[in-house]
């Protein structure tokens, strides 16, 4: 536990080293934020409420899923991948800490430093733009922060799985590409679940994209009960489960095809 904070550590002063940037991508995230608020608000017309989300819940919608771009790293992430193109994986894989922990932790610092120089800044210029909903409860707060944590553990796992494709391909940034767009849609980053017609819902329900942002807005926004609640942070849960497990099973026979090529 302490190797894995002292890298994540190391992970935090060289996101901090990038303030412009991080300060870019605040107002950039914000900007569009605003665009997707407007759109929202259009969709819904003269109604004040469609599919148990209201006006209000919508905007607030807009700004979460753009605090969480950084932090969740939606749009890119191939460290892994060019590790194994550049060689560097061949140092990594000598060091004393499992090769997926290491990159957790790595990911654990840069999320930490997104979420609060970016995700926390643009959820307080909603507030100050909008009249945005907040939880007011305390047991509400704890399940938002469970679910933010159990979000990212399952967006990390699906990302360095889907960087494994470089042991098997001259350039997985394709399949990155593809994976990352489909993970936009089926998450409810674009638009919110609710607002899909039910066949589509449960389609997506089957697959681990739901448990990245779905799950934290709708527990954010207050439209679960208490069971509701429970069950969506047990599917988190088991999905963080089954992806480690893939990751674990997939990284092991990437390193075998590695050595058998001598690379």
């Amino acid at each position: 536990m302490r190797t894995l904070w002292e890298v994540a550590k190391l992970a935090i002063q060289r996101q901090l080293t990038y303030r412009a940037a991080t300060f870019a991508g605040l107002i950039t995230n914000f900007f569009f934020g605003l665009l997707r608020a407007a759109i929202l608000v259009a969709l819904f017309g003269q109604r004040q409420e469609v599919a148990g989300l209201t006006v209000q819940g919508a905007i607030t919608y807009t700004g979460l899923t753009q605090a969480v771009i950084g932090y969740l790293s939606l749009f890119r992430w191939t460290e892994v991948m060019d590790s194994v193109y550049s060689g560097e994986i061949s140092s990594a894989l000598l060091k004393p800490m499992n090769f997926f922990t290491f990159w957790l932790s790595q990911d654990l610092g840069r999320a930490l430093v997104n979420a609060v120089l970016r995700g926390l800044p643009i959820m307080f210029l909603y507030a100050l733009v909008f009249d945005i909903t907040i939880p007011s409860q305390s047991g509400q707060w704890l399940a938002v922060l469970a679910a933010l944590i159990l979000g990212w553990l399952v967006s990390f796992s699906w990302r360095f799985l889907v960087n494994l494709a470089a042991f098997w391909t001259p350039n997985a940034r394709g399949v990155g590409r593809f994976a990352f767009g489909l993970s936009w849609v089926l998450s409810g980053f674009i638009m919110p679940l609710r607002l899909f017609p039910e066949w589509f819902v449960q389609f997506c329900n089957f697959t681990p994209f739901p448990s990245m942002i779905n799950t934290v807005v709708e527990v954010y926004l207050g439209v679960l009960d208490s069971q509701a609640v429970i069950r969506a942070l047990l599917t988190q849960g088991c999905w963080v489960i089954l992806l480690v497990t893939v990751a674990h099973l997939v990284l092991q026979a990437g390193t075998r095809r590695l050595v058998i090529q001598g690379g």
